[in-house]
């Protein structure tokens, strides 16, 4: 234990070396009246170049403010917004196809089992590949400005995407059925 032996010399040392005395009454008044002597007069320059700098800084920061204001508000205003941008029809046509796409991703979901998982997770891997296109399609869309073939395409994607999911569900009812009717075909037998 060699470090502590050598800070307890130390202190053995130095002991009588520590100032111990208590300062005299109003020692601490004196001090502070010779700093504020000191430093008087750079004290108050540095408060008068301020006193210039804070109008011109609160001006800066509320045309940051503002400027950060407008920029928001335009990037809101250039966001995607698909069919419903275009015209009041085509905004319940988008309703009602994510309404329906909705519906069916919920019946897909409760179809879930062992057996029809790797079906299901095939036709959402088609959907996520749907999606992306369609994204692609609203950068198209807001681009050609409302371009009724990029319109059109957008609506065959929504209906690429019931079809596809129609598809699965019915291809599940038929492994279900086919599954049943081969089960009663063995216990008839």
């Amino acid at each position: 234990m060699k470090p502590k032996d050598d800070i307890e010399q130390l202190f053995q040392n130095l002991e009588n070396g520590f100032d111990n005395a208590v300062p005299n009454t109003g020692h601490k008044h004196r001090f502070l009246d010779k700093l504020k002597q000191q430093n008087g007069a750079i004290t108050t320059s540095k408060l008068k170049d301020n006193s210039y700098w804070k109008p011109l800084l609160a001006v800066a920061a509320s045309l940051v403010v503002c400027f950060s204001v407008l920029i928001i508000i335009q990037y809101g205003n250039n966001e995607l917004k698909g069919l419903a941008s275009v015209s009041p029809e085509l905004s319940q046509t988008q309703s009602f196809f994510a309404t329906t796409i909705a519906q069916e991703l919920a019946a897909l979901e409760a179809k879930r089992t062992p057996e029809t998982e790797q079906m299901i997770d095939d036709a959402l891997r088609s959907l996520k590949i749907l999606e992306t296109e369609y994204t692609t399609l609203t950068l198209d869309l807001n681009q050609s400005g409302n371009d009724k073939r990029v319109i059109y395409a957008m609506i065959a994607n929504f209906q690429n995407r019931i079809d596809i999911l129609q598809n699965v569900l019915k291809h599940i009812e038929d492994v279900k059925n086919f599954k049943l009717y081969q089960n009663e075909n063995t216990t008839t037998i």
